[in-house]
């Protein structure tokens, strides 16, 4: 049993940044929704409580409420259980007792400095924190009076009430997030709250996870058989060796061509996982199906339920060809599901706002026929990659861009054909290899190109031409939580621009995305 900070989730988009910043020190921590009964929580034993943002105010009808008792939790040796409330868990924490919260003015959304008041606690939390760093604010409410026993330990200059703490027990609260990147010392602050408020030793690693995840799974599956998709992307790539790791030969790997991969995706993933990986996989080219049955389709939610649909269906003709070979049928449904792919899609462990569906999640058909296994639901995509170096997965797989589940099919806006599929893959594949030739992938989080459902005017050869604008898009980032538009060198996007113009007939103008998340996603759809 590994120490343990439990997280309640008040439906933040962020929640599970607490945790992966949490492990990110040592320290297991697990997410509960905020209606989890107090005695549940104790019985888990935690070192510590942290209590995530949210997108109500306390003040709403339907807003989550902390449970009082949750304040006055013990440990084995009748010392206060300590408690974190970041956002709107200290605006919770602070409206339970006594304290006034209101709506601001207007709201603080983006960076901050922060000056630390005080000592003796306020050090314990903000030790090793300098003054005048950068916090990062994202609340439309605010604390205007504090609980009786509570002191303000920082401020910033629109923010008179930026952290409290309880003078009387191992209580605090800060108005921003300590866990998005752009908070400077985040991390530092809940490394802080972990060990030297809530005393853990730290005890656990993604080795940790490695192993502990393959003795679960040898349990759970026993002897019977998983059936996995693979993309050739690094969350089924991890998830397919971690499975290989586990069980062997219990696993079949399925790979579907659904007719909106990359340019040479069809032939590359085949060639990878039948050569270095050696497991035993299914083939499947299925374009004709998938692009029929997106004939005509606009909206990005029917293009994922569409896609998802039709996958399962592939999915189950080749399991009945598994099923023969075997002589029973697989009972398990393995997915390189992440994290971020549910917090955006359903409300998971919290009463998170649902943002798009996801192809691993929101699009599997109800009456699906497998026990699913997802050993990456609750982590990011960086934590992946770091247990695909562990599980010895090639670095061009590990390193390898996110690219969704829907694939080309959500690059491309508006109705998905064979002319304007050709036209993307061409753009994007000279995208990703200028990236490479001038050493820029591993520089940016994730990078592609998206066909716009607009039309422009052009010059080439003297003659006017009528015709496509992709755009370009390139983010920076740690988890896709949050994500910077990458500040590329203007004569590399020159470059580009003149390849695609060029050698792709069809595109005349190209534009390249500068929008950050939030407010916009990464991808277009």
């Amino acid at each position: 049993m590994h120490e343990k900070i439990v997280i309640l989730d008040f439906g933040s988009q962020y929640t599970q940044l607490i945790a992966r910043r949490v492990r990110e020190t040592g320290v297991y921590s697990e997410i509960y929704p905020c209606t989890v009964p107090t005695a549940d929580v104790a019985a888990l034993n935690p070192k510590g409580v942290i209590l995530s943002g949210g997108p109500c105010s306390v003040y709403d009808d339907e807003a989550p409420k902390l449970d009082p008792d949750l304040l006055e939790l013990r440990r084995d040796d009748g010392s206060p259980v300590p408690v974190l409330g970041i956002c709107y868990g200290l605006q919770a924490m602070a409206h339970l007792l006594g304290g006034h919260v209101q709506r601001a003015e207007r709201r603080e959304f983006g960076r901050a400095r922060i000056q630390v008041e005080g000592d003796g606690a306020a050090s314990d939390l903000f030790a090793d924190v300098p003054d005048g760093s950068t916090v990062w604010m994202s609340h439309g409410d605010h604390l205007t009076e504090l609980p009786d026993g509570y002191e303000v330990i920082a401020r910033t200059d629109n923010a008179p009430v930026a952290a409290v703490h309880d003078t009387e027990a191992p209580h605090y609260g800060v108005q921003f997030h300590p866990e998005v990147v752009h908070t400077d010392f985040g991390r530092q602050i809940l490394e802080n709250f972990a060990y030297d408020i809530c005393g853990c030793s730290g005890d656990w690693s993604p080795a940790s996870f490695v192993e502990e995840q393959v003795a679960d799974i040898r349990e759970r599956v026993g002897d019977k058989h998983v059936i996995l998709g693979l993309s050739g992307g690094v969350d089924s790539s991890v998830a397919a060796a971690l499975l290989h790791k586990a069980l062997g030969d219990q696993l079949h790997c399925i790979f579907v061509n659904n007719g909106v991969l990359r340019k040479g995706e069809w032939d590359q993933v085949q060639d990878t996982f039948r050569g270095h990986f050696q497991m035993d996989l299914h083939t499947q080219d299925a374009t004709d199906r998938f692009l029929e049955r997106l004939e005509g389709v606009v909206d990005p939610e029917e293009k994922r339920v569409i896609i998802g649909n039709t996958f399962i269906e592939v999915f189950e003709e080749q399991t009945d060809e598994i099923a023969e070979e075997l002589g029973h049928r697989p009972e398990f449904l393995a997915q390189g599901t992440l994290y971020p792919d549910l917090i955006e899609s359903v409300s998971f462990k919290g009463p998170s706002e649902t943002i798009k569906t996801h192809h691993n999640v929101g699009g599997l058909p109800e009456e699906l026929d497998f026990k699913l296994i997802e050993p990456f639901r609750e982590l990011f995509k960086d934590e992946v990659r770091e247990i695909g170096r562990l599980l010895d997965v090639p670095e061009p797989i590990v390193g390898r861009h996110p690219f969704p589940g829907p694939g080309l099919a959500i690059r491309i806006l508006g109705p998905v054909t064979r002319e304007r599929l050709a036209l993307l893959r061409e753009a994007d594949a000279i995208f990703i290899e200028e990236l490479r030739s001038n050493d820029l992938y591993d520089e940016v989080w994730q990078a592609f190109a998206v066909l716009l459902p607009v039309q422009s005017v052009g010059v080439m050869g003297d003659e006017r031409t009528y015709e496509n604008v992709c755009a370009l898009r390139a983010v920076t980032s740690v988890d896709g939580m949050t994500a910077d538009w990458a500040h590329l060198p203007h004569d590399f996007l020159g470059h580009v621009s003149n390849r695609i113009v060029n050698e792709v007939r069809g595109i005349n103008r190209t534009v390249y995305d500068v929008s950050s998340k939030p407010p916009a996603t990464i991808e277009w759809e």
